[in-house]
């Protein structure tokens, strides 16, 4: 079974930047692409970015345009999200995922899923 294991969030002011981190682990990784959904209390789970594994492709919510950045590491299985310019709007879990199909926007989509990572950013 495939293991995603995000990493690297925590608190940060208004106007900071954080990295997240996503490693995959366990049998064969071939994934089509990844993606950053995020998930505050009472909210539903929403989409941030996602990424094309093979060619590095990025597609991104308007929310975080600008201001995020998603990226890979084929060597070691990992995708990164560079969060800039954080607003208290951004807080939530943030979740990696892995997908097989070529569509991969709704959380249905995906295969795999990471136990997530607290982003909180103060005002």
């Amino acid at each position: 079974q495939v293991q995603l294991v995000e990493s690297g969030g925590g608190l940060v002011q208004a106007g900071g930047s954080l990295r997240l981190s996503c490693a995959a682990s366990g049998r064969t990784f071939r994934p089509y692409g990844m993606a950053w959904f995020r998930q505050a209390p009472g909210k539903e789970r929403e989409f941030v970015a996602r990424i094309v594994w093979s060619d590095g492709s990025t597609y991104y919510a308007d929310s975080v345009k600008g201001r995020f950045t998603i990226s890979r590491d084929n060597a070691n299985n990992t995708v990164y999200l560079q969060m800039n310019s954080l607003k208290p709007g951004d807080t939530a879990i943030y979740y990696c995922a892995a997908g097989t199909k070529i569509r991969l926007v709704l959380p249905r989509d995906f295969d795999y899923w990471g136990q997530g990572t607290q982003v909180t950013v103060s005002s």
